[in-house]
């Protein structure tokens, strides 16, 4: 018996055979990364990755049975992948992963374009918690929908693709920005300034039109697309960091991408889903809107989880209420590793590493536990024996020092429900800046943290 806790880093104990298979998962990860920029990205991405699994599309009308599996799309922003078991619902009720496949971002406005000092932009207004500075300089990738008249739908991704061309917001030149430099950070960069540019090209024949860069990035639209300047009153589009994730270090150990909160938890839970061989009825959801509150029809305040649940119970002629309050739920949402970088922000003893497997967060929320799920003693040790059951490489830690700052994540509305949750996920540095960075051990730990929790 061991009496002192001692945090294990998972390439000091993989053999070579385990790290391949760490490698190997990673490389499945990255290229569904790539593909899933925008929770639309992501939900299409497991729509047809669910489809090569054998799963079929759910209907709130039909009458599931043992060995059913299906998918549900909400909206195109967030899906629900339903496998059905052989355990009785009433009394084993649902095992549930939930994570979010929204990320940091910079929403068009309604009326976005506009030309200025003959450039055309669009303006922008950013989405989540961000470091308004970070998205300056880099270039950026234009991803999303317009609705046209008539309900016809035109799918844009822009950026991407290594023929396309990119985005840029301007930032101030060094040998100007004495005054800006000593601003606050937060201070430096105005959330208005963060206009991107589109075109410098002006379009030929009307002297007369003082707007001719923007006619012109409106004619090539409109003939691409068929929008017109008032389609965009109709969108959802968001430039997001162009670009794919690479792998970081001369050992290729870490992951550096944009949009690793929280899709680092959700591509592990989708996998674990779809290699379960559990008898127990399973549900993976990504969630929309958790970035900012988790509000709306695609968020997980949304009705749409006991809708879900009601269906699965009503299948068998059993209570919901029964089966809610006998499944269980893994939140499946990053937390802030350790950084030595910035050591102060953290409480060491009780952060999470990089390297050292999946980190469990029994409350999340800020300073005085504020807006947070604090699961019970019961569930923490439910969790813990089977990850050590199973061999799962798995630390708990907070995020950051008390008095800091803090976060959430979905965990309390789902325990709102009197389903049992806690935290699970991977440590995250830099978490929310253009490009966060994860190891591929921690990825490949929570894949088997949410294999054990499926059985």
């Amino acid at each position: 018996m061991d009496l002192k806790y001692t945090r294990k880093n998972v390439y000091k104990e993989a053999d070579g055979a385990e790290l391949e298979k760490i490698y190997a998962f990673s490389e499945g990860y990255k290229k569904f990364l790539d593909g899933a920029k925008t929770e639309r990205d992501a939900s299409e991405q497991a729509k047809k990755l669910a489809e090569e699994n054998g799963f079929k599309p759910f209907s709130f009308s039909e009458k599931l049975k043992a060995g059913d599996k299906r998918y549900f799309v909400n909206r195109g922003k967030n899906i629900f992948l339903i496998k059905v078991g052989k355990k009785d619902v009433a009394k084993d009720g649902v095992r549930i992963m939930v994570a979010h496949v929204d990320s940091p971002r910079l929403d068009l406005k309604p009326n976005p374009v506009f030309e200025e000092a003959g450039l055309c932009y669009l303006k922008t207004h950013y989405y989540g918690g961000i470091k308004k500075y970070q998205w300056t300089s880099i270039p950026l990738a234009l991803h999303g929908v317009v609705m046209l008249p008539g309900g016809v739908k035109k799918d844009i991704c822009v950026g991407e693709d290594d023929e396309d061309p990119v985005f840029y917001i301007t930032d101030l030149l060094p040998h100007l920005a004495a005054e800006q430099s000593t601003k606050p950070m937060g201070k430096a960069v105005d959330g208005e300034s963060l206009n991107a540019i589109i075109g410098g090209l002006p379009a030929v024949g009307d002297e007369e039109d003082k707007e001719s860069v923007k006619t012109a990035v409106l004619t090539l639209l409109n003939k691409k697309y068929g929008i017109t300047e008032v389609d965009f009153q109709c969108s959802e589009l968001c430039f997001v960091p162009a670009g794919k994730a690479r792998d970081v270090g001369f050992d290729k150990a870490l992951i550096a991408a944009y949009g690793h909160d929280d899709k680092v938890c959700a591509y592990p839970e989708m996998k674990a889903i779809f290699d379960s061989k559990s008898d127990r009825t399973v549900v993976a959801v990504f969630a929309d809107k958790e970035e900012v509150g988790s509000n709306g029809t695609t968020g997980m305040q949304s009705k749409v989880i006991c809708d879900v649940i009601d269906t699965i119970a009503n299948s068998f002629g059993v209570n919901p209420i029964e089966v809610r309050y006998n499944s269980k739920c893994i939140s499946a949402d990053v937390t802030a590793g350790y950084d030595p970088a910035y050591a102060s922000s953290f409480e060491k003893r009780n952060s999470t590493f990089i390297n050292c497997g999946a980190a469990v967060s029994k409350y999340t929320g800020a300073r005085g536990k504020s807006s947070s799920n604090d699961a019970d003693a019961e569930y923490m040790g439910y969790i813990r024996d089977i990850f050590d059951k199973d061999g799962v490489f798995w630390q708990t830690g907070e995020l950051g020092a008390i008095d800091i700052g803090g976060g959430g994540t979905v965990a309390m509305f789902i325990a709102n429900l009197g389903i049992d949750t806690v935290d699970v996920g991977v440590p995250v540095l830099s978490m929310h800046a253009p490009y966060e960075l994860i190891s591929k051990a921690d990825i490949y730990s929570l894949y088997k943290a949410c294999l054990a929790f499926c059985k």
